[in-house]
């Protein structure tokens, strides 16, 4: 069995920036896979209150984060403390690119994962998984505005 890489996906609930056709294609998508995720609703909230989520999901040893532009996303991440790697991180476009493209990179082969020796790596014990952020996530989505009806639609 390979190990996938945590999917974080925004819903940039405030701004509304991304193609509402990409956001509900990719979520759909997901909601229909086997691929583990969080959503969050905005990832720019969570950057303007510091949230600790941030910190736990710069941490991880791989994340792919689907949202807005790469270096928007990274921004947001420094400016909340939490710095991403760009070796163990890989951010994908909802602003710019379509769904098959986004869907096609998460469902392709994980290309970019450190070697299991890489100084980068959690060492023993600090190991985080994705119930450790799915966990995080909802605590903070208790606390935050939930995005209108986005769900899969019949």
């Amino acid at each position: 069995m390979s190990e996938q890489r945590p999917v974080l996906y925004c819903r940039c609930a405030f701004a509304k920036v991304l193609p509402e056709d990409v956001k509900d294609g990719v979520l759909e998508r997901l909601v229909a896979s086997n691929i583990p995720f969080d959503s969050v609703p905005d990832l720019c909230e969570m950057s303007a209150k510091n949230d600790p989520t941030l910190k736990q999901l710069a941490e991880l040893p791989t994340v792919r984060i689907v949202a807005c532009y790469p270096r928007a996303v990274r921004w947001l991440f420094d400016a909340a403390g939490a710095p991403l790697d760009t070796n163990r991180a890989e951010i994908l476009n909802m602003r710019t690119d379509s769904v098959e493209n986004i869907w096609s990179q998460l469902t392709s082969t994980c290309s970019k994962l450190p070697p299991e020796d890489s100084p980068n790596s959690s060492t023993e014990g600090e190991s985080q998984s994705a119930p450790d952020i799915q966990q995080a996530t909802a605590t903070q989505q208790a606390t935050a505005s939930q995005p209108t009806s986005g769900g899969p639609t019949a």
